[in-house]
């Protein structure tokens, strides 16, 4: 009894010190996570009775971003996301793609933010402006590679260069790999 006593205790002194910057990130987390939810799954399941648990899904993450739960509802989107592809047949848009990409890497580069930032944090507004401000430099930069190799893909006498788009894939990936081992070995 005593221990759940100085939990709540603990509880209670923890929300009497909580900043507004660490609630924001976290509501940034959660709604990252759900609009890439609700973009996955098809308008059919998300707006009937999966829409609760599509929240709660989202919830976890901001709640508790150095857990388990942001790899879990990475999973959980791209499990809509083949559900509405696969189980659906809702053709592919590029729009689409992208948005839940943008959406998952936004949830996970706020969780790391959040990792990091004790809930009673007095933080200068340039930081999270800075980290923004990265992010948002790689999912531009992700967004127009993804649609040169998209280009790439009509390349080829039948328009099918899916090999040349695997082969570009794997260059950049172990280029990618290459520039942060690099900047790994700078420091």
């Amino acid at each position: 009894m005593t221990a759940v006593v100085g939990r709540v205790r603990a509880v209670r002194t923890a929300v009497g010190r909580i900043s507004l910057t660490p609630v924001l990130v976290r509501v940034g987390v959660f709604l990252s996570a759900l609009a890439g939810l609700l973009l996955a799954y098809p308008a059919e399941v998300a707006a009937g009775r999966a829409l609760g648990p599509l929240v709660a899904v989202a919830v976890l993450p901001a709640l508790a971003p150095r857990r388990l739960w942001p790899t879990f509802a990475a999973l959980v989107t791209v499990g809509g996301w083949l559900l509405a592809t696969d189980g659906y047949d809702r053709p592919i848009a590029l729009w689409r793609l992208m948005a839940v990409a943008v959406a998952l890497y936004l949830t996970h580069t706020l969780c790391a933010l959040i990792a990091v930032l004790p809930y009673d944090a007095v933080v200068d507004p340039d930081v999270i402006v800075r980290w923004l401000t990265r992010a948002g430099a790689v999912v531009l930069a992700t967004s127009v590679l993804g649609v040169l190799l998209l280009e790439l893909d009509r390349v080829g006498p039948d328009g099918s260069g899916w090999q040349a788009v695997t082969i570009a894939g794997l260059l950049v990936a172990v280029g990618s790999t290459a520039l942060l081992a690099w900047l790994l070995r700078r420091r």
